[in-house]
């Protein structure tokens, strides 16, 4: 795996979130809340960018995550027009569940509550061995230069966690998915910064 410096971050809050509801593919817009996460994201990592000029900056292109990237560029000093949107980095797919309440589905099938993973037994969600593909390809991929910025989504950035630090399923899934932190991969650790 190449070397690089890596602060991955996951997009604020937004109205799906506030309601319980999941995403995958879909998009909602981020909350007031989800705003106010967004910037300050981008304030503490300010402190930890010092020349936004020196970064590149990838993003999802779903369009809370594009929504949050542009309030941290404007955080941080990084032309908007310089962001990357990268389909390798999008959330997992849930496929029907997309849209749906997670108290209604876990109301229905009780047996996912003892379930790290529960989240890839949507029916036509897409595979673990999907989303860890692309991940893998972007870790891989020698286009990436060595000093990184990435807004992704609560499980695509789980995973792309796991496969760096090397995790298992297991541990992969146990991970935490904040919204008021993000992480730093350097040299095959990850370090949680707490922003709230």
């Amino acid at each position: 795996m190449i070397n690089r410096t890596i602060y991955l971050l996951r997009h604020g809050q937004t109205q799906f979130n506030a309601e319980l509801r999941l995403q995958g593919h879909c998009n909602s817009p981020l909350t007031e809340l989800g705003e106010l996460q967004a910037q300050t994201l981008g304030y503490v990592l300010s402190e930890y960018v010092q020349h936004a000029e020196d970064w590149a900056f990838y993003v999802s292109p779903l369009g809370r995550a594009v929504q949050t990237a542009e309030i941290i560029c404007q955080q941080i000093g990084f032309p908007i027009a310089r962001l990357q949107q990268d389909e390798r980095l999008k959330e997992l797919g849930l496929g029907d569940w997309e849209q749906q309440r997670v108290p209604q589905i876990k109301q229905k099938q009780p047996e996912l509550n003892d379930l790290a993973d529960w989240y890839t037994h949507a029916p036509n969600a897409e595979s673990f061995a999907s989303i860890s593909e692309r991940i893998k390809d972007w870790l891989q991929d020698p286009m990436v230069p060595e000093r990184v910025i990435i807004v992704s989504h609560a499980l695509s950035g789980a995973v792309f966690r796991g496969i760096y630090a090397n995790l298992d399923y297991h541990e992969l899934w146990a991970q935490e998915m904040p919204q008021d932190a993000f992480f730093k991969l350097e040299d095959g650790q990850v370090t949680r910064i707490q922003c709230l």
